[in-house]
């Protein structure tokens, strides 16, 4: 017996062919979707992360256009800076800065100041660490170089409650440069160096721009002070909350204090 081949029969198994179909498509649809929302993502991620190693590259090279301006008055240099995903800050007047030695193992003030700082915000999600971490790129932890070879500049990668940071600021230099006769006695000569940072405001800066650094002024103030005895004068430097020392010899006589202040302006 031959089966009966109804027209509800074909127009069952035809609506069963459209169903399949369009389960079909909206699976690929639907696969297509999460594979290119996941590549983006990915893509994203890769390109946040190229743009923190080259804001990392353009911080350390604005740190050296800064220095070579610093003790030049009206010298100007500026560094281009490329920033989409996170963010650079420049904040006045924001650390605190004073200078103290010790004459006679009596303290004395040397400058009473303050500076700026600049610092790039990243989110977390895109470079991660590990929260609390730090580390310099650039200088060191201590406020004071003794010396005539370190960088005055710092920079340190900190993460921080959800944001990877690059904070750069500026330390103070201190030397016994010379020790001269006068009048039969000697005169010990100690230079202190200061890079102050004028930021006229708070500033956040993203997309293309070139922060500019340029030296407006450099001037010297000193103090001189008798000097009972070779000794050794503690230096103290605070920049911020951050405190350091280290002591530079005397000879007996007299100690003339040059404290040199350049004053950087920085700029977009």
């Amino acid at each position: 017996m031959r089966g009966l081949n109804t027209p509800l029969l074909r127009n069952k198994r035809a609506v069963s062919h459209a169903v399949s179909a369009i389960i079909i498509t909206a699976t690929t649809v639907t696969l297509v979707l999460v594979a290119s929302i996941y590549a983006y993502q990915i893509m994203d991620l890769q390109k946040a992360a190229a743009e923190y190693e080259v804001a990392k590259k353009s911080i350390l090279a604005f740190n050296d256009a800064l220095e070579n301006v610093a003790w030049k008055p009206n010298a100007a240099r500026s560094t281009r800076f490329t920033i989409d995903y996170g963010r650079l800050e420049v904040t006045p007047e924001a650390l605190t800065v004073s200078i103290n030695a010790t004459v006679n193992g009596s303290p004395v003030t040397l400058l009473s100041n303050s500076t700026g700082f600049m610092r790039y915000y990243l989110s977390a999600k895109y470079v991660t660490f590990g929260e609390g971490y730090q580390s310099y790129i650039w200088g060191n932890s201590s406020s004071l170089i003794i010396g005539s070879t370190a960088s005055y500049g710092r920079a340190v990668v900190n993460q921080q409650s959800g944001w990877v940071t690059i904070t750069l600021d500026y330390r103070v230099r201190a030397m016994r440069t010379s020790v001269v006769q006068v009048g039969g006695g000697n005169v010990n000569y100690v230079d202190v160096w200061f890079i102050k940072l004028k930021i006229n405001n708070w500033w956040s800066y993203i997309h293309d721009f070139d922060l500019k650094a340029k030296c407006l002024s450099v001037t010297t103030t000193s103090r001189s002070f008798d000097v009972v005895g070779d000794q050794n004068s503690v230096i103290g430097v605070k920049i911020g909350d951050a405190s350091s020392s280290s002591s530079i010899s005397l000879v007996s006589g007299k100690v003339v204090f040059n404290v040199v202040t350049a004053l950087v302006q920085v700029s977009a």
